[in-house]
């Protein structure tokens, strides 16, 4: 099943997505979509309707350099135990709603990553009882202000901003997530092209190191770590973040204080440079 979040004409929605995409219908879910989702008999065309994030998560968890070569590329290794951070929900977007750089934040990196969807309350779960508090996976980009990260020495403020987690299309509830190939694309060029097969920490490991920290609440989401290719985004790009069996999540990319010469939908097209290279890695998660 694919789960998503959509405004209508009608307003907004938690809805179930059937078809292939051209063609898809969302059929509305009563209330919210854990459980056994109860249908209010109202559906729209997919091709009528705005996807937004697929889900309202309470926090947002993100793993570290869990691929060794993504740490080998910010010049370290991978630790051994699970490195976890947060960002707040308040920097969740869905899809083609435009990833807001800062003025002064540069370079600005994109990080395309598997996403988790938590089902219901749960805490201190092993890993070999993660799928049971698992609704479903989705796709996030775990925007980074590279230079930010460095000078704080943490990751709050780089991570953090405003529209600084994409997350969509939708959820797919009904999906293996340990081999799932992962492409970020940048105006149509591929950075990233990896699989979850290589995460050094899988699903349900990280499942359990988190809920022995924390309580994790339904809808909050678990970014799994990104993959090597990282690389800067710039004001008038254009990413996508595709991974099988799900989909893809396309943003555009504006900068703050830069003077556009029109709008699109809600994203807003510019026209600065695209970003190239792959300068200021060294020493960052």
């Amino acid at each position: 099943m694919r789960l998503g979040r959509i405004a209508s004409p009608d307003g907004v929605a938690f809805v179930s997505i059937e078809g292939d995409p051209s063609e898809a219908v969302c059929r509305e879910i009563a209330e919210h979509p854990f459980g056994n989702p109860t249908f209010t008999g109202r559906a729209w065309p997919l091709a009528d309707v705005r996807l937004l994030a697929p889900i309202l998560a309470s926090k947002v968890i993100c793993m570290g350099k869990n691929y060794a070569a993504h740490a080998a590329e910010m010049g370290g290794t991978a630790p051994e135990e699970p490195v976890i951070f947060l960002k707040p929900n308040t920097a969740i977007i869905g899809p083609n709603t435009a990833i807001q750089l800062p003025a002064d934040a540069h370079p600005v990196h994109h990080e395309g990553e598997l996403a988790v969807v938590i089902s219901r309350p749960c805490k201190d779960v092993p890993a070999s009882r993660a799928a049971e508090n698992i609704l479903g996976y989705t796709i996030a980009n775990d925007v980074s202000a590279r230079d930010q990260q460095k000078k704080d020495g943490q990751w709050m403020r780089a991570k953090g901003h405003d529209t600084f987690c994409p997350v969509g299309p939708w959820i797919v509830t009904d999906l293996d997530p340990s081999d799932l190939d992962l492409r970020t694309e940048v105006n149509g060029q591929t950075r990233q092209d990896s699989n979850t097969a290589l995460m050094i920490h899988d699903v349900g490991a990280i499942i359990e190191w988190v809920s022995a920290v924390m309580t994790l609440l339904p809808g909050d989401l678990i970014l799994t770590g990104t993959p090597e290719g990282v690389g800067p985004i710039e004001d008038g790009d254009t990413v996508s973040v595709t991974i099988s069996g799900i989909g893809t999540l396309t943003n555009p990319v504006m900068r703050k204080g830069v003077v556009r010469k029109g709008v699109v939908g809600k994203g807003v097209v510019g026209t600065g440079v695209v970003g190239k290279g792959r300068k200021g890695l060294e020493g960052n998660p």
